[in-house]
């Protein structure tokens, strides 16, 4: 189990420095000067080259390349100045002239317009959108499963022919035409009886409490969010039980006498779901991308509404970290995702 966990982690980190690589190539041969970005179209000849020194912009491409590894790499090697150490909050593990090997968090570097931390602005709207990504994907689980049992349990009859429409419909609705009619439905026209907002995010600003906690944000953008892997799971869950249920141990199981109830769920939900949880994993990653309409259309403050309005401002660095970020999650949530799936079936091999 250990050796295959060390090659699926070994595949993820080519895959991860594949990305590294097509992100550095496309951002630098955008348009625009970062300098300029920085400190406006005003800004004099000094200023901006000492901002073209700071980013490393004043090197050839393969130096650019290799200071912007050494930024990602936990394990990098940098000057020994007071200065770097503040910068990358690094940790020493050999020092040898003026060079130092460290052990530090992978820096994303600055933002082009605030002038913070990447990272700093990754920390705030990331927990967000996180959030958002649960509760989405645990509301198209349960649903999903309970739909796709109750469809294949009940095959050819209107349950059935209701939840395969709805799952049609739930593929057909693209996220961005589906979180403004069920804005306006559910937000304007209902919203007097449904209490819900049109927009907002999930801590708004009182001015006498500060920021609170608004759970009600939260319903519309996780109902568009969830809406297409709920009609997934649908599909999928009641291909898999139609499956299973024409298996022979099913028939012996009926054939003992055992109850409905427990054939359902103790012997053919259990191995129906080995296909349900490989798409669960996979949309629980790509929730994350594909909440960039989403919270725009919502005005919920996450990180697909920052990662929008960074490109808007093409404040390239923000965008590059908020890629980089969504192209580990979809790695690491794939390496997890193949270990719990040999632990769900014996018969995949580890080997």
């Amino acid at each position: 189990m250990w050796w295959y966990a060390l090659r699926k982690l070994i595949y993820g980190s080519v895959v991860m420095a594949g990305v590294i690589v097509v992100v550095f190539v496309l951002f630098n041969v955008l348009p625009g000067d970062p300098a300029r970005m920085t400190l406006g179209q005003r800004a004099d000849v000094q200023s901006l080259e000492a901002v073209r020194k700071e980013f490393g912009l004043d090197r050839s491409r393969p130096v650019q390349f290799m200071l912007f590894i050494n930024d990602l790499s936990p394990l990098s090697f940098h000057h020994d100045t007071r200065e770097e150490e503040q910068k990358y909050n690094y940790l020493k593990i050999l020092s040898f002239n003026q060079e130092v090997g460290v052990l530090k968090w992978p820096y994303l570097r600055r933002s082009y317009q605030t002038k913070r931390e990447v990272t700093a602005i990754l920390s705030e709207t990331v927990p967000n959108t996180i959030i958002l990504a649960i509760t989405a994907m645990f509301f198209a689980t349960i649903t999903g499963v309970f739909l796709g049992v109750l469809s294949a349990v009940h095959k050819d009859t209107w349950i059935d022919r209701c939840a395969n429409a709805f799952a049609i419909l739930g593929v057909s609705a693209p996220s961005f035409f589906a979180g403004i009619i069920i804005a306006w439905l559910f937000g304007f026209v209902l919203g007097p009886y449904t209490g819900l907002n049109m927009s907002g995010s999930l801590y708004t600003y009182d001015p006498f409490h500060g920021e609170v906690l608004t759970l009600k944000n939260l319903v519309l953008p996780m109902l568009t969010l969830g809406l297409r892997p709920l009609a997934i799971i649908v599909q999928l869950t009641r291909s898999a039980m139609l499956d299973v249920f024409a298996q022979d141990y099913i028939r012996t199981a009926r054939a003992k006498g055992l109850g409905r109830q427990a054939i359902i769920y103790k012997h053919a939900l259990k191995n129906a779901m080995n296909p349900v949880i490989t798409a669960i994993s996979s949309w629980f990653a790509s929730l994350l991308a594909g909440s960039f309409f989403v919270e725009y259309i919502f005005g919920y403050n996450g990180l697909g509404r920052m990662t929008v309005k960074a490109l808007e401002m093409s404040d390239f660095p923000v965008v590059m970290g908020a890629i980089l970020f969504i192209a580990l999650v979809f790695v690491v949530i794939n390496i997890l995702v193949d270990v719990l799936y040999a632990f769900a079936d014996p018969r995949v091999k580890l080997a």
